[in-house]
């Protein structure tokens, strides 16, 4: 195969257009000694060109997820901005305009469905119940009111049954049109009661909002009866 160097190599070592970084190549006379490093070649190949087959599928599905977790973030933050820009509602304050003025002329209606002039019944103690039936709530002012003060409860719609049995009764009524809430001029509360107390000559003396135990109101409720 030609003239062997002094150190035993063949005149591969002098291969011409190779570059000298690759070093010494030699060159076997017999082709079937590089058949094991064929193999390990081939092997190599089948193992990357798989890598990149599953590669390229688990690409796309993280550049999916972010993408998606992208217009997520875009849609929600925002909305979070605005919900905590937000203003809170008012709280809810008493309708103290209404003390001094006349109880307008109203006709409810009893449980016969009978008109019921509700400035004939004063002075009286009038407890809204169209948010809770709060009986315990009526008894307490029954318990309080002095001789001579009407207790009236008035619903939203037709009359309920009547008030609670004690050595008083209450004066049920409904109010079908809303008359009473309108003037009120404050929404239905649920769980709330609402009352107000109005002097002998039609004048509202005081108005609560949320009727609480009878000692918040006792002593308003005594003058009524002067």
């Amino acid at each position: 195969m030609g003239k062997p160097d002094a150190e035993g190599h063949g005149p591969a070592d002098g291969v011409p257009g190779l570059p000298p970084e690759w070093g010494r190549v030699v060159v076997p006379d017999d082709a079937s000694a590089l058949a094991a490093e064929a193999a390990q070649i081939r092997r190599e190949l089948r193992r990357t060109g798989g890598g990149t087959r599953l590669g390229l599928p688990l690409l796309v599905l993280l550049v999916a997820v972010l993408t998606t977790l992208a217009g997520l973030l875009v849609v929600t933050w925002p909305r979070a901005n605005r919900d905590t820009d937000r203003p809170a509602p008012a709280p809810y304050s008493p309708p103290e305009s209404l003390t001094g003025r006349a109880l307008p002329a109203l006709d409810l209606v009893d449980a016969n469905d009978a008109p019921v002039p509700l400035r004939g019944l004063l002075p009286a103690m009038i407890i809204l119940l169209d948010g809770c039936p709060c009986p315990d709530r009526v008894t307490d002012a029954l318990a309080g009111a002095p001789a001579g003060v009407s207790v009236v409860t008035v619903t939203g719609g037709r009359t309920g049954p009547a008030g609670p049995t004690t050595q008083r009764q209450a004066r049920v009524l409904a109010d079908p049109a809303g008359g009473l809430r309108s003037f009120l001029g404050q929404p239905v509360r649920a769980g709330t009661a609402t009352a107000l107390l109005v002097d002998r000559a039609g004048i509202v003396t005081r108005v609560l909002p949320d009727l609480g135990t009878v000692e918040s109101y006792r002593s308003d409720l005594s003058a009524l009866a002067g």
